[in-house]
């Protein structure tokens, strides 16, 4: 196929060409709704302590892969009408696995590329890497935590930062990590910061509280205007209990399995 000569190409060398590898991916993954967006794996280890480090040389190329609100019915409904999705895993996480591992499979055909998901952890029950960081580091979307409040109100309350990004508010997902093992990446990517749609301390103490204290009714998705927002359908989902979305989807004719076992997603 087109891909696979292409991808023989970009990939040889010492130094691999980081705009053909990310547009052989936007090509595949772009009309089913998602983004993805290069770093290095340098960028993401100097913010992290050392038991967080990925072990990989600091200019190894990553990509992080994001669902945007078209995703759902561009892959997802897709993928149920196909019925490809069977047993009690997640709808969401086997029609997100789906689409990564093909793509990655038909562009990069004999190239080591280790992918791992939001949903996975190692042994010792941590993830297998912190999706909102790489967002960050990767220019993709800003990680609001409460250092970024500088008069913090909270106290002791344990507060949790939120990835807000600058064409989609809070109405996206984080899903996947692309690494390339031995891939050494040049001086033609650099680092760009992401930018910072919530600029206001006030909006930020705001943003941060809703998200902490009622993600429920989806308002810090709201925080900036958004492009494109959740379907209907698809907050209709989101928001059903996971032990009740099989039987949405039969609802809906789009599931068959008896008993989805799906988990929370966003």
């Amino acid at each position: 196929m087109q891909c696979r000569k292409y991808v023989q190409c970009v990939m040889a060398g010492p130094c691999v060409d980081v705009s053909g590898i990310r547009g052989v991916l936007c090509d595949t993954l772009t009309p089913l709704g998602f983004e993805v967006y290069p770093f290095k794996i340098g960028w993401y280890n100097a913010v992290l302590s050392s038991s967080l480090h990925l072990p990989y040389s600091d200019d190894t190329l990553a990509v992080v892969v994001l669902s945007t609100p078209s995703m759902f019915e561009r892959a997802f409904r897709p993928f149920l009408e196909s019925g490809s999705c069977v047993g009690v895993n997640d709808p969401i996480d086997q029609c997100i696995r789906h689409c990564i591992s093909t793509c990655v499979s038909q562009c990069f055909p004999g190239q080591e590329v280790n992918v791992s998901y939001d949903y996975e952890v190692l042994p010792n029950r941590k993830p297998k890497f912190l999706a909102q960081t790489a967002a960050h580091v990767a220019g993709a979307a800003y990680y609001y935590q409460r250092a970024d409040v500088a008069v913090d109100p909270w106290g002791e309350k344990k507060m949790f930062g939120v990835c807000i990004h600058p064409k989609f508010g809070g109405w996206f997902a984080i899903r996947a990590l692309l690494v390339f093992p031995g891939a050494a990446v040049g001086e033609e990517l650099q680092q760009r910061p992401p930018p910072d749609c919530v600029p206001s301390q006030e909006a930020r103490v705001e943003l941060l509280e809703r998200f902490n204290f009622r993600w429920q009714d989806w308002s810090y998705r709201d925080i900036v205007p958004a492009a494109e927002r959740y379907s209907q359908e698809q907050r209709t989902y989101f928001s059903t209990p996971p032990g009740q979305r099989a039987a949405l989807l039969r609802q809906w004719g789009l599931f068959s399995a008896e008993d989805s076992g799906a988990q929370a997603k966003n």
